[in-house]
């Protein structure tokens, strides 16, 4: 039975990393209005009372990573929460405020459901969403000449405020409690650059930097250099995660809101919607595959260094050895958000609360579905250094999932 959206579930007691793991980490895809489903998959992760002690996040991953690293565990579902419900109100155009339980949902016939998603899309178009985005009059759009800060359709500057009211940036560089990491573009050099609080003072423009899609949304500045949304070069930090030092047991929470995987297109919309799914989807697999036989490379080296004798041991091609070889063991849980019949290429804008409660629910449902497999946490055997765990849903009306674990 999936848990109603609303009904949010607190840990018994703060929670804590994974035991087995020196690092357990939640790696945040970027995907617009479609981000409410990594914050169903977090409450899944409270209720199971793991709690990462790295985060790390491009694009609406960045803001939904501000919000759980800046509030403490027992208060970080319902942060994450008022967040979503903040952003999803609408002060002019009435919104859709739907709050049903997902099987009501899913009685809606898809022709309902693919009206009531347009006139949302339509409406942030139109009206941008509240505390998140606004469009700029349509006066001033021809004005990109008083700098980069302006040349966009929307104004993103109410963001600021949003995400100090809904997160605590003391905590959030309060290292020793949690890392935290956001992808983002330097738009002068079109060099991908990461903002980790390991490194600097993270302020609210280093994640409106990781959520700046152009052309919609102005660059930003910080330090004199501006910034555009991460996405556009990669959009999943899972691999900074996977090579940052010093390398140690690490299990990966990677949630995916786009699909590598899915169906030819028939029309022009189904194109854009099919190209965006294919741009965005990160290529995690390929991340993953290649890492994996890294780390197996890596792991042999180790063990070959064992057969040195100690006499060349003090040599420095031995100490440069050394330093490649690695014996981490590393677990990656993938979670991959699947769309559903009725949704069209504006599902990354479609910020409607009913839209937003059925994402929650539906990661919510995933989460749990994955802990419901206990072995999957467990830590790779020596001899498999590097494992993958993906639980792929099929049908959410049906409850119908497969489960595919690869080592």
């Amino acid at each position: 039975m999936i848990a109603g959206p609303m009904a949010i579930h607190q840990t018994n007691g703060p929670g804590a990393p994974h035991p087995d793991y020196a690092v357990t980490a939640l790696v945040l895809q970027g995907g617009g209005a479609l981000g409410s489903y990594q914050a169903g998959v977090y409450q899944g992760l409270a209720e199971g009372g793991i709690h990462p002690n790295w985060v790390a996040g491009i694009s609406i991953g960045a803001l939904n990573a501000a919000v759980i690293a800046g509030n403490p565990p027992d208060r970080r579902v319902e942060q994450l929460r008022a967040f979503w419900e903040f952003i999803c109100r609408q002060p002019w155009w009435p919104s859709h405020n739907l709050t049903p339980l997902p099987s009501s949902s899913r009685d809606l016939p898809d022709v309902w459901r693919t009206w009531i998603d347009s006139m949302e899309s339509a409406r942030a178009l139109l009206q941008g969403q509240n505390g998140f985005f606004v469009p700029r009059p349509w006066h001033s759009l021809g004005l990109a000449c008083q700098g980069p800060h302006t040349a966009s359709f929307y104004d993103t500057r109410p963001l600021r405020a949003t995400l100090e009211r809904f997160a605590d940036f003391d905590r959030i560089n309060r290292v020793s409690e949690m890392r935290v990491s956001v992808g983002a573009v330097n738009v002068r050099t079109g060099n991908f650059v990461y903002f980790d609080n390991t490194e600097r003072a993270l302020r609210p423009e280093h994640f409106m930097a990781s959520g700046a899609l152009p052309p919609g949304f102005p660059a930003v500045e910080i330090d004199g250099e501006f910034y555009w949304d991460g996405g556009l070069v990669s959009n999943t930090p899972l691999y900074h995660v996977l090579t940052a030092k010093p390398r140690r047991d690490a299990l990966i929470f990677q949630i995916d809101l786009w699909s590598a995987d899915g169906d030819l297109p028939n029309d022009l919309l189904q194109v854009a919607g099919r190209q965006k799914d294919i741009q965005y989807s990160s290529r995690t697999r390929l991340v993953t595959t290649t890492l994996q036989e890294e780390q197996n490379h890596r792991r042999l080296l180790h063990k070959a260094l064992a057969w040195v004798p100690e006499a060349e041991r003090s040599s420095a091609w031995y100490r440069r050895a050394e330093e490649l070889s690695c014996i981490a063991r590393r677990n990656v849980i993938h979670l991959i958000y699947r769309a559903k019949p009725h949704e069209s290429y504006a599902k990354d804008y479609q910020f409607g609360m009913l839209t937003m409660n059925e994402h929650w629910s539906i990661g919510l449902f995933d989460m749990q579905e994955t802990l419901q497999r206990p072995n999957w946490l467990d830590r790779p055997a020596e001899d498999e250094p590097f494992v993958t765990h993906d639980l792929h849903r099929v049908r959410f009306a049906d409850d119908v999932f497969t489960q595919n674990s690869r080592a």
